[in-house]
């Protein structure tokens, strides 16, 4: 890509990665779906967050290592590509879109719940439309608005937690918010014991813990536009462990220090129930607001997302030309429109279709978030393998243990699909996931991209802008 007006403006700073990177951890699971999983494993849940998170920083490692020597736009997509063949960096690239795609159709969705709260009387799908022209526009400024947005939404998340941790703590030592009486932490092993479901407890709950990580790649995308991708993606990636013990284990000790956890869930979210408790009376609608812009933070990045990935699969000639020219703005408005227009009939797609459906495609983002993640790691082995000695000593972010690390983290991610064809409820995430590919397999060979040549731009051709 020759002409400036293709290249990638390099708009993100370091502050906006390293919220993003913590933002992108902290979903709507955490402040709703926290309790669905505490049923499961009672205080033992920490344990489960504790595993997942250890593999997603073996998993982020391995990530981090590929995209600071080679910080381009597609990441694990081109690293598929160079690395496993062009079949796998297509397979990766598209699964990725549409897992995206997925994940944004439910936020979009949860905006028009979330308002409808407030404003009972006004239809959800306005709020939904609302948030994806919100959205959609914000991606089409430039890449520097979407770093702001995902700055101040991050930022918010963090607060919460940081306040709810920090007053928490205030309770259980001190008494504060509940008549000077300190509730420790004998609840913890009360009420059953740690492990009240034993080990099958926290097994049954291993799936949705690793679906609540669904995102922390995300940072692999913004290499491209990363100011100074060398050491801004060191920072994020060596920090995702330490971010995942304090944002949910952290979170969770509390909340099951304060409540018991047979008693979470029944009254709606833990952290609504804890704010009340310190005499907040505008708890809930405080949580309200902070889940709301949890939504429109992923539903931002997956705008962001889906337009970077389909952009780098046109420059490996694997979709339409027509993605991978990019505006003045340095952003690629055509592959973020047809996201946008994905989305749009998305928000149809949720009233008019039955909700088997709903389930279906969220299967396909289960499935689609561990096809991501095993991809990295084997493209982190064979990127090895094109490496000196000196080469791999001066990474400046390098999988801790190699290669037994990135073995662990792969074995790891086996067990969680083995646990998805071992519970019901999950089984179908492996019926329908490797259909989808199936079928990107078949358009893959029916429209000629195996034939094809792939000529691969290299990672300076982002701007400084």
């Amino acid at each position: 890509m020759q002409d400036s007006q293709q290249n990638l403006h390099r708009g993100l700073e370091e502050r906006h990665i390293n919220l993003m990177a913590l933002g992108a951890a902290i979903g709507v699971g955490l402040f709703l779906g926290s309790a669905k999983a505490i049923q499961m494993a009672g205080p033992a849940i920490m344990i489960s967050y504790a595993l997942g998170g250890f593999a997603i920083f073996l998993i982020m490692r391995a990530l981090g290592e590929m995209a600071i020597h080679d910080p381009v736009a597609g990441s694990f997509s081109r690293y598929a590509q160079n690395y496993l063949g062009p079949l796998a960096g297509y397979l990766t690239g598209w699964n990725y879109w549409f897992l995206w795609i997925v994940t944004c159709m439910a936020e979009i969705t949860a905006v028009g719940v979330y308002m409808g709260v407030w404003f009972p009387g006004v239809s959800s799908w306005v709020w939904a439309l609302s948030a994806l022209v919100i959205m959609g526009s914000v991606n089409f400024i430039a890449v520097k608005a979407y770093g702001e947005f995902e700055f101040w939404f991050a930022l918010i998340k963090i607060v919460t937690i940081v306040l709810m941790i920090i007053s928490s703590l205030g309770m259980i030592l001190f008494g504060f918010g509940n008549g000077g009486v300190a509730t420790g932490i004998a609840h913890l092993w009360q009420h059953g014991g740690f492990m009240p479901n034993g080990v099958q407890g926290i097994l049954m709950s291993m799936q949705m813990v690793m679906f609540a990580y669904l995102g922390v790649e995300m940072i692999g995308l913004t290499a491209g536009e990363a100011k100074n991708p060398r050491k801004t993606l060191a920072r994020a990636v060596d920090s995702v462990f330490w971010r995942i013990l304090i944002f949910y284990v952290g979170a969770l000790f509390v909340v099951m220090s304060i409540y018991p956890w047979n008693e979470i869930g029944a009254q709606g979210s833990p952290f609504v129930m804890t704010f009340e408790k310190m005499g907040i009376p505008a708890a809930a609608g405080l949580i309200n607001f902070v889940v709301l812009t949890a939504a429109l933070s992923s539903c931002n990045s997956g705008i962001f997302s889906t337009g970077r990935m389909l952009y780098n699969l046109a420059q490996q000639e694997q979709a339409l030309p027509m993605f991978a020219k990019v505006g003045k703005n340095g952003v690629p408005n055509a592959a973020v429109l047809i996201s946008v227009v994905m989305l749009l009939g998305g928000v149809l797609l949720n009233y008019l279709a039955p909700e088997e459906v709903f389930t279906w495609l969220t299967a396909i983002s289960t499935f689609g978030a561990i096809w991501t993640w095993v991809i990295i790691l084997l493209s982190q082995l064979k990127f090895r393998q094109t490496l000196s000695s000196s080469e791999v000593a001066a990474l400046a972010c390098r999988m801790p243990f190699f290669p037994y690390g990135s073995y662990i983290a792969l074995a790891f991610l086996v067990l969680v699909v083995g646990l998805m064809a071992y519970f019901p409820d999950t089984r179908i995430a492996l019926l329908v996931g490797p259909g989808w590919l199936l079928l990107l397999i078949v358009l893959y060979y029916a429209l000629g991209y195996h034939r094809k040549p792939v000529s691969l731009p290299t990672a300076p051709a982002a701007s400084q802008a």
